[in-house]
């Protein structure tokens, strides 16, 4: 959706539910595009450290030296 900034002051509660709805809005002044009102990003999750404790496994040998030869022949 395009308006100027004008038309933009007097439907403003309108364009936020526009936005809301996901719709990307221009205002423009004489035409020209001078702003652009979008929803904002989505926070990302704060990662939280040590939730796996106790969950994981590793098998006895799993830090044992790797003949590399093997390893590239697909052996491993």
């Amino acid at each position: 959706m395009e308006l100027s900034v004008a038309e933009a002051k007097n439907r403003f509660s309108e364009l936020l539910r526009a936005v809301e709805d996901g719709e990307e809005i221009v205002i423009t002044r004489h035409g020209k595009p001078i702003a652009q009102v979008v929803r904002p990003l989505r926070r990302r999750r704060r990662v939280r450290l040590g939730t796996m404790k106790g969950r994981v496994q590793l098998r006895p040998g799993w830090d044992a030296p790797i003949d590399l030869d093997r390893f590239l022949e697909g052996d491993i």
